[in-house]
């Protein structure tokens, strides 16, 4: 069974990266992991931190959705996704993914994908705390161009 967790609280990837491990079992030939962390700049603007907001329930089931449509297309022996939310000051860690196959190439594919749609089709409201003051964040045209290359129906299935 794969873990997706919504949190405030910061994580750890070699915790993680052990107990998805564990639940890959035997057959595990491959794990590949990606942390994002919390920008300190963004152009010229100094970053002083990140409030991250969600919608309970319904956060957790748009991951659900992509991790679903991840394992449709490789075959993988477990997934962990946890995303923190609050008020993250800047270099704090804010996603883990983790996947776990028999081989590199459905690890590495599942990882990238996983993260591309989480940045445009996961349930969040990010507000950017900086030196220029508040700003919203949306996806970014490069954000929708990388899920689109994909050539997934996901997008239209997600709600």
């Amino acid at each position: 069974m794969d873990e997706i967790r919504v949190q405030s609280d910061d994580f750890s990837l070699a915790d993680e990266y052990l107990a998805c491990g564990e639940v890959a079992g035997p057959d595990c030939g491959a794990i590949a992991a990606f942390v994002g962390l919390v920008r300190h700049t963004e152009g010229d603007a100094k970053v002083t931190g990140l409030h991250l907001e969600h919608y309970p329930g319904m956060t957790e089931k748009s991951i659900e959705k992509i991790v679903e449509e991840a394992r449709n297309r490789w075959s993988l022996q477990h997934v962990r996704v946890v995303h923190r939310i609050g008020v993250l000051p800047a270099r704090s860690q804010i996603v883990l993914v983790v996947v776990a196959s028999s081989h590199r190439p459905d690890a590495f594919a599942a990882c990238e994908f996983i993260m591309d749609f989480l940045k445009t089709e996961a349930v969040f409201w990010k507000k950017e705390m900086r030196s220029d003051g508040d700003i919203w964040i949306k996806s970014t045209t490069g954000d929708y161009a990388r899920r689109d290359g994909w050539e997934s129906g996901i997008s239209s299935s997600i709600e």
